[in-house]
């Protein structure tokens, strides 16, 4: 007899898990959504702020970390982005996308080689994502780039590196 009675104690129960749950889901989309709405807005640091909010009640969620990094980067703040998407690529080394923006951040600083090593993680977790495999192929060009320029410094009479050279830095020339 106790039986059924347990069970809809139970049942009662897990009805107000999954309630609470699903109402835990929904705010966290929101909370994604008002982060993105704020950002597109250039409301960077109220952004940033509902971000912060966001990871104190939910310290591992890796979307609200990644948009965190994000802001740094748009907020010029190179090093935090480092530092949040680093930690992601250490928390969550199944995601490809903080290794992707890790290589922008270092390329952005000149560090083609870690750029490099960054992007190369990022495919050996997601062969298939095409702006890592765009990037990696940036990353090379600039590393052609100064290898060229290195040639050229050491042969001045070397008559194929000048055109090498050239045909590399119009691959970053503005295009009108």
């Amino acid at each position: 007899m106790h039986l059924p009675s347990r069970l809809s104690a139970f049942a009662r129960a897990a009805a107000v898990a999954a309630a609470l749950c699903c109402t835990a889901i929904a705010h966290a989309a929101d909370a994604y959504a008002d982060v993105q709405q704020l950002m597109r807005s250039g409301k960077l640091a109220e952004a940033l702020a509902k971000t912060q909010q966001a990871i104190a009640a939910r310290p591992k969620d890796p979307q609200m970390r990644f948009l965190q990094g994000v802001i740094h980067t748009e907020a010029g703040r190179p090093g935090e982005a480092i530092a949040t998407f680093t930690a992601l690529t250490q928390d969550y080394p199944e995601l490809a996308e903080p290794y992707n923006n890790l290589a922008v951040l270092y390329a952005g600083q000149g560090k083609y080689d870690m750029a490099r090593a960054a992007l190369e993680q990022a495919l050996r977790v997601n062969p298939n994502y095409g702006v890592a495999h765009e990037n990696l192929g940036d990353v090379y060009a600039r590393l052609a780039a100064q290898s060229y320029e290195r040639a050229g410094r050491l042969e001045p009479k070397s008559p194929s590196v000048p055109a090498k050279l050239t045909l590399v830095r119009q691959l970053f020339t503005p295009r009108s």
